[in-house]
């Protein structure tokens, strides 16, 4: 009997809770509704989840529908609103893909440069006296303060401070040299 019926007595009913005449329509129209899908995105796997999103949004669609026009007819618009939203998700995705991309290639650009620094600086580190290499590593290290080097080396404030001149004095002089 509701195989007879026509597609937009059988909209209104489902529109109004009729899970039967519901069924009647996805079964008689799913077929349409994967193959525009399919013609609209060009891909297999995306119809299939369009359609299937459809399928399950459209009792909820079904109350906005009017009855103006052919059921088909308003059926098929909405899987080509749905084919535009799905476009403008992986547009926006595909942007922000693209802005996370350029975001790492300067984050990677930034690891790089301050590995190398760093390398120099172990290398700079390496060619200074034992003293001055012991009061960098509390000093910046180990975040001390100049008298809390001095005391853990067994040396005034005064010596820290001088020390740490001298380190500064000596990593300017060698990137001099390195950059002539």
């Amino acid at each position: 009997m509701l195989m007879d019926t026509p597609d937009e007595t059988l909209a209104s009913a489902a529109a109004s809770g009729d899970r039967t005449a519901f069924g009647v329509l996805i079964s008689r129209h799913y077929d349409r509704v994967f193959g525009l899908a399919l013609r609209l995105t060009g891909n297999r796997a995306e119809a299939e989840d369009l359609a299937q999103d459809i399928c399950a949004a459209l009792p909820g669609k079904l109350r906005h529908w009017r009855g103006e026009a052919r059921f088909t007819t308003w059926l098929y618009r909405v899987v080509v609103n749905a084919t535009h939203d799905l476009r403008r998700r992986q547009a926006s995705r595909a942007r922000a893909a693209s802005g996370w991309g350029d975001w790492e290639i300067a984050r990677q650009e930034e690891i790089a440069e301050t590995r190398v620094a760093v390398d120099w600086l172990t290398g700079a580190m390496a060619r200074l006296s034992p003293e001055l290499r012991d009061t960098v590593a509390l000093v910046l290290g180990e975040e001390m303060t100049q008298a809390e080097a001095g005391q853990v080396l067994g040396v005034s404030e005064g010596t820290i401070a001088w020390r740490m001149s001298e380190v500064k004095k000596r990593l300017r002089a060698m990137a001099r040299e390195e950059a002539q």
